[in-house]
């Protein structure tokens, strides 16, 4: 027997409107179950979802039995960083495509957080579950995932109004000219290659990046950077360094050359995130330390004395502005 649930419409608007909000998923799955003859109002069949509710209508949805599609193994784990009921904080490893996609084959941090059977918000539908933002497959660090739809909310405001944030660590090379540098241009999709992004695009959108020196390596070829985002573009770290003629040791789409030092993974990770928790309403952050390549790469390059103390994240918070 199919699952059925029943609402009451307490003001005139959309039949796709009103159910996508009240069953947390998207338009397009509205549609599709107006389709097919999923949707009554007042006891009769919907064809329409555009059609105009009137107060105190009755909406029925009878849902379909979900396919039963082979489960994907998942094979990794995540470190746990913070746990509440209204948030969890994680360490993201790279690797790891953060929700599922037509193009994506193998098991993503939606399948890992479904698998341990934690509670998320639904206001983002059945495919992103709790997902607030989100961070390339090859980039490891912190994320914060929303536990409910009261904190998605209040997190995504946060990605608007910029009291949301993170500080990243990278391995670039060459190092770059000045102790601060600032970059600012539009980026949008490249009109050469389809898998890159690219500045001053005609129809990009506004981006800023800045960039704190924290190391040099002992060979001086290559520099450990915090980079601080200001808006949240695609690509936007490997955009802006490939605008300077730099690139992310490990890149492999925004290298300079095929000659270039090579690595197992991007060597990007979001050190540090800061919001405002969805119920204290205070400012707190957390830290995501490298994983084991990421850290066996620095310290073969670096001073270890050096990048103990470069690696405070109080030193790197401060090193930035905040202004825009």
């Amino acid at each position: 027997m199919n699952k059925s649930e029943s609402y009451i419409c307490d003001k005139i608007e959309r039949l796709d409107t009103f159910l996508a909000f009240h069953i947390g998923q998207t338009r397009s799955q509205i549609v599709q179950l107006i389709k097919h003859e999923c949707v009554y109002v007042e006891d009769k069949k919907v064809t329409r979802p555009g059609v105009k509710l009137k107060i105190g209508q009755t909406i029925k949805v009878e849902f379909p039995p979900a396919k039963k599609e082979p489960a994907l193994e998942v094979n990794f784990d995540v470190e746990i960083l913070y746990e509440d009921d209204d948030i969890l904080v994680i360490n993201k490893p790279s690797g790891v495509t953060v929700h599922p996609a037509p193009s994506v084959k193998e098991a993503t941090l939606v399948d890992w957080l479904k698998h341990k059977g934690i509670r998320l918000s639904t206001i983002s539908g059945e495919e992103r579950h709790g997902i607030v933002h989100r961070l390339d497959k090859g980039t490891s660090g912190t994320m914060v995932v929303a536990k409910n739809n009261e904190a998605h909310e209040f997190l995504s405001l946060q990605l608007q109004d910029k009291s949301m944030g993170r500080y990243y660590i990278a391995v670039l090379t060459p190092p770059l000219k000045d102790d601060i540098t600032t970059i600012e241009s539009n980026i949008g999709r490249s009109s050469h290659n389809r898998l890159k992004m690219a500045c001053g695009s005609e129809h990009g959108k506004y981006a800023k990046t800045m960039f704190k020196a924290l190391a040099l390596s002992e060979n001086e070829k290559s520099q450990l950077v915090a980079c601080k985002l200001f808006t949240g573009r695609t690509h936007q770290i490997r955009v802006h360094l490939e605008s300077m003629n730099r690139h992310i040791i490990g890149d492999h789409i925004y290298a300079l050359s095929p000659k270039v030092e090579k690595s197992e993974r991007i060597l990007l990770h979001a050190y540090i995130i800061y919001f405002i928790h969805p119920s204290t309403k205070k400012k707190v952050s957390f830290v995501a330390n490298f994983d084991e390549i990421i850290k066996n790469k620095v310290n073969e390059k670096f001073n270890k004395e050096e990048i103990d103390e470069v690696m405070d994240p109080e030193y790197i918070m401060h090193s930035f502005t905040t202004d825009i």
